[in-house]
């Protein structure tokens, strides 16, 4: 499998080494900027209506100007047409507030745009997760929305590799179960499926919602509800689900070992990879 990853700046495409950003961009400078990663599937974007409409979210809360769709769809098509069909993969469109001032106060240059994609490995059949001692705030301007400022979970993801996880799951300022640095996190209790409400903090996850309707429309009990964080000590069962994990089980918590998948996960697993055969843009 090909590691390339396809890049297009501002109308071109450009080599992963090239410059191609100027380093005023208020999305180096201080990270102002939205993004959004979409699965590719047989050369085909996922969802893409549903990636756009969060991508409006993310820059309204941020109080960016609506992206210009027509400008990104150039780019997704460069991209993907930039070589052979890629088979499955991640695409991601980034959009900054341009050229800016050092500080925090924003030019008016107007948007920047990037896209790219690559063909991706898909995860292992299932993952160890590991609890981080750093929070998410649910009550900050950023809380939910999907930008650029990614080093609070880069720390994080480090700290919980060097546990032997590969994702690391957070709790909020209340203590309460929130989200992973990459994905939303469910959990099972007594047969029911649970995950955290936004209004604990998490990222409205594309897959999230997906994965809430589909099960529901297979019978399947899903409650959205706060929980604290420690309900990993004891959930029957664990997953994961983000844009290129899908419904992905979990397998270890901190050391301690799950099922994976276990009943109700692989039913929730089996409802969603049924649904998202029968339509590609959901």
């Amino acid at each position: 499998m090909s590691s390339e990853v396809r890049v297009w700046v501002n109308g071109s495409l450009v080599g992963t080494q090239e410059p191609a950003l100027a380093a005023l961009d208020h999305g180096i400078t201080v990270g102002d900027g939205a993004f959004e990663t979409c699965k590719i599937v047989d050369g085909e974007v996922f969802a893409a209506d549903r990636h756009y409409a969060r991508l409006d979210r993310t820059l309204g809360g941020l109080g960016l100007p609506a992206a210009d769709r027509d400008v990104i769809e150039e780019g997704v098509r460069a991209v993907l047409g930039a070589g052979e069909t890629i088979g499955f993969g991640r695409l991601r469109y980034t959009v900054t507030a341009g050229l800016g001032p050092l500080g925090s106060d924003r030019g008016d240059s107007g948007l920047t745009y990037i896209v790219t994609a690559a063909e991706v490995p898909p995860f292992a059949p299932s993952v160890a997760i590991a609890t981080v001692p750093w929070t998410r705030n649910e009550r900050a301007a950023t809380a939910g929305l999907k930008t650029t400022s990614y080093a609070d979970n880069v720390i994080a993801l480090a700290h919980a590799k060097a546990k032997g996880a590969s994702e690391a799951i957070f709790g909020n300022t209340r203590d309460e179960l929130c989200e992973a640095t990459g994905s939303n996190i469910f959990v099972v209790v007594d047969g029911v499926v649970r995950t955290p409400p936004l209004s604990s903090g998490p990222l409205a996850g594309i897959t999230r919602e997906l994965t809430i309707e589909w099960a529901r429309a297979a019978g399947i009990e899903v409650v959205e509800e706060a929980m604290p964080l420690t309900v990993l000590e004891t959930a029957d069962e664990v997953f994961l689900t983000g844009t290129t994990r899908d419904v992905h089980p979990v397998h270890d918590v901190d050391g301690r070992s799950l099922e994976a998948p276990g009943p109700v996960t692989a039913l929730v697993r089996k409802a969603f990879a049924e649904a998202a055969a029968a339509d590609l843009n959901p």
